[in-house]
């Protein structure tokens, strides 16, 4: 299922009655207790934010939101009752976008959520056409033209083609090519190579050196435009 916000506190009556008030006011919003929970929920859901405790059921906050930075680029709201400058800046400073000091007011809080969202919202939608030097792609019909030429994407290099062109810039591992794209943490390393073989030689003038999308050694893949 989707959420649009997914709380991890274990101060689970808090918890329950934050979420209780998202949804009742069109935000859709999930709680769960420990930073284990977190992961274990994203691996059947997804959220478009987080609102995170510091201090979780024998885990760290903190230690939860660079994890989730490591795969995600969502936001992150802190929601502590710890209310020293260190823990603020920490917060800010590891990946969090917002720190909202305990006990906060449920309205205040909506808004700040829905500020969010809609900022979230605007910038990951993509541009109906990706355009550079050397092809062009829309992302609404599919089509690819390279060098002037409509060339033929099936459905999963083009899927892998989006991931990488909204991701330009940032090394994406391997591994979250196979969550992201094929949806499969099993998926081979065999069967990436393949497709990433098979996009090289319709976008790049030179497949062996590429310019586009280039390999970074024992990682993933970084996507320069």
């Amino acid at each position: 299922m989707h959420y649009n916000c997914l709380i991890v506190d274990d101060e689970m009556p808090l918890a329950e009655s934050t979420s209780e008030y998202l949804n009742m006011f069109g935000v859709s919003a999930a709680y769960v207790s420990s930073a284990k929970e977190c992961l274990t929920f994203l691996d059947a859901n997804s959220v478009d934010m987080f609102l995170l405790d510091i201090n979780l059921d024998g885990d760290s906050g903190f230690k939860l939101c660079q994890t989730l930075r490591e795969t995600v680029d969502l936001p992150i709201l802190f929601i502590s009752a710890r209310t020293s400058d260190d823990d603020v800046l920490i917060a800010l400073n590891i990946g969090g976008d917002d720190y909202i000091k305990k006990p906060y007011s449920l309205s205040v809080l909506l808004a700040k959520v829905k500020v969010y969202l809609k900022r979230f919202s605007a910038a990951d939608k993509p541009s109906e056409v990706y355009r550079c030097d050397d092809f062009t792609l829309d992302f609404v019909s599919g089509q690819l033209t390279a060098f002037g030429v409509e060339v033929p994407l099936n459905p999963m290099e083009y899927k892998l083609l989006c991931y990488l062109i909204r991701n330009s810039g940032r090394i994406i591992e391997k591994s979250e090519l196979f969550e992201r794209v094929w949806e499969d943490k099993v998926t081979g390393d065999g069967t990436l190579n393949v497709h990433i073989r098979r996009l090289r030689e319709k976008i790049e003038k030179s497949p062996e050196e590429p310019a586009h999308i280039k390999t970074i050694w024992g990682r993933g893949y970084l996507f320069e435009p």
